[in-house]
Parts: C-alpha cells; structure tokens; sequence
C-alpha cells in the first residue's frame, strides 16, 4: 500500500470518536462493576488493575493501525506524539512490551507523553493514554490535513 500524505478531516473525526467511545465503554463497564461490587472488594480492584494496562496497550495498537501507512517524511522523527505511538505499538507487539529504542527517531523521554524509557516496561492506564490519543490526533490534524 502507498504511503498517505493526507487524511481528510472526515476520517480523522471518525478514527477520533471510535477511539472516544471504545474508552467510554472502558469506564461504563468499570462503572457499572462497582456499582455491582461493593468498593472495598479486593479481587475486583485486583481485576481492574490487571485488566487496565492491557485494554490501553491495545488501544495504542489501534492507534497505531487507524494510521498506519501515513507518509513517514510528514510525521518527521523529532520524538513527537507520532513516533511515541509509533514506538510503543512495535514495542508492545514486537518486544515483550518493553519499550524498545529506535534508531531513527531522536526520542527523549522527559519531552514525551508517557515518559517511558527504552528498556522499561509498557503499562498505560486511562489517565496517559487520553493524554497520549489526544497529543497523537493533534498531531496527525496539524501534518495530514
């Protein structure tokens, strides 16, 4: 598939509000576990705990894939919420989700969303990963519009 240099608005909205609904249903079903659940039940905390970090991990999979043959020259490799996106989805698909460096990109970790460093463990929760989508859909509207 050739690369694409522009997405138009239309598309961007779309990906946008099926990612805002997916995290919406996330927090529906924990809403609605707890109301279930008393708040103090232990094993249901442990669940959404464990359960958290690997919905979002594949959140950032879906990210990564509503744009995945974006025009590589555009999105440039200064360490943006692109190519944060763009490392985390190989690292979690391809290195144990341990967050892999990656050559080409000039990544700095305390310029970028999450924060994480090459060699650490990936576990996004909610809070980072709307940080992360918002930053990453920003970006895509402001080189592929």
């Amino acid at each position: 598939m050739p690369s694409i240099s522009n997405y138009s608005q239309d598309y961007i909205n779309a990906c946008r509000s099926r990612v805002a609904v997916q995290v919406s249903s996330y927090l529906n079903l924990i809403a609605a576990a707890r109301k279930q659940t008393p708040e103090e039940d232990i094993d249901l905390e442990h669940a959404i705990k464990d359960f958290e970090p690997h919905f979002f991990k594949n959140m950032v999979l879906s990210l990564e894939n509503y744009f995945v043959h974006r025009a590589k020259a555009k999105e440039l490799k200064d360490g943006n919420p692109l190519n944060e996106v763009r490392m985390l989805a190989n690292s979690i698909m391809n290195n144990n989700e341990i967050l892999a460096a990656d050559k080409t990109i000039k990544y700095n970790p305390e310029k970028s969303i999450l924060k994480y460093k090459a060699g650490e463990k990936i576990e996004i929760h909610e809070a980072g990963f709307v940080l992360l989508s918002s930053a990453f859909f920003a970006e895509i509207e402001n080189k592929y519009l």
